[in-house]
């Protein structure tokens, strides 16, 4: 069995640190390669011919050299602090914006998980770890992202909450992301469903059905939770009432399907007020 390939994007905060080492940890018993990445722009984004001549100036070569020297610290650190066989750490240091650099990344290496933190280490929220993780959740569509809450004292995830609708039905490779994780540290996964006092419609009941047969020899029960007037509430409570709840898992389908029914964004909610990692998987289109 390959490797496993892990997308760390950092801003040398510890926030971002956090995100890293929680990573590291979780995957302790799996031979993986770490990618830590640091993506830096000078003036103006997005235009290849602005990227181009930024590089020829002063300031670009100033912020370049930089940004080597702490991924080449970051990198030293990180491999005398972990002794683990199994993991190889590469260090990546790219001029582009972060969902670029991301995106690309993640293609060009067959990322399997990105890890991030939810927070930045500013006391505004549009920074770094806050904004761009949740910009980076809704728009990397093609790979999981688990985002890591700041400070996060991290334990294994005997449970994993996976909330879902039952509005999508899940093929094989829809969970692959999930039930990897699950099985890192044979965690039991709760399908949470919020009762909206609504019965499931027989599409519905096909998919909860299928969801059985897809998870078929982990560790699972279902969970009905008791509506609130924010889903993100209802789901929050549920990880608050279950200590033993060491994960939250949503696809994208879902943020979708409960963005248009109840005009709540769900997915920025549980990231920014989860007190757990989050995880977001990316529907597979066949």
């Amino acid at each position: 069995m390959r490797a496993r390939h892990i997308l760390l994007p950092t801003d040398f905060s510890a926030n971002a640190r956090n995100a890293i080492d929680y990573a590291v940890y979780l995957f302790e018993k799996e031979e993986c390669i770490f990618f830590i990445l640091n993506a830096f722009e000078v003036g103006p984004s997005g235009l290849s011919s602005t990227i181009g001549k930024a590089k020829n100036t002063r300031l670009f070569r100033a912020i370049k050299e930089e940004s080597d020297r702490n991924i080449k610290s970051l990198l030293k650190e990180l491999t005398s602090k972990n002794e683990n066989p199994l993991h190889h750490f590469e260090g990546l240091s790219i001029a582009d914006s972060l969902l670029n650099a991301i995106g690309k990344t993640s293609i060009d290496n067959a990322i399997s998980y990105i890890f991030m933190g939810t927070k930045g280490s500013s006391a505004v929220k549009e920074v770094f770890m806050g904004s761009s993780t949740v910009s980076v959740m809704k728009n990397i569509d093609f790979c999981a992202v688990v985002a890591v809450p700041e400070s996060y004292s991290f334990d294994i995830p005997d449970n994993i909450a996976f909330a879902t609708n039952f509005e999508h039905t899940y093929s094989e490779l829809d969970l692959i992301p999930l039930i990897d994780l699950a099985k890192l540290w044979n965690s039991k996964i709760n399908v949470v469903h919020v009762d909206t006092r609504k019965k499931l419609t027989s599409q519905q009941e096909n998919s909860k059905n299928q969801l059985t047969e897809r998870l078929d020899g982990l560790s699972l029960r279902f969970v009905e939770i008791e509506g609130k007037t924010k889903v993100s509430d209802a789901i929050k409570s549920f990880a608050a009432e279950n200590n033993d709840i060491g994960m939250i898992a949503m696809v994208n389908s879902w943020h979708s399907f409960f963005e248009k029914l109840t005009k709540e964004n769900v997915i920025n909610r549980v990231a920014f007020h989860t007190e757990v990692p989050f995880l977001i998987i990316p529907i597979i289109d066949s």
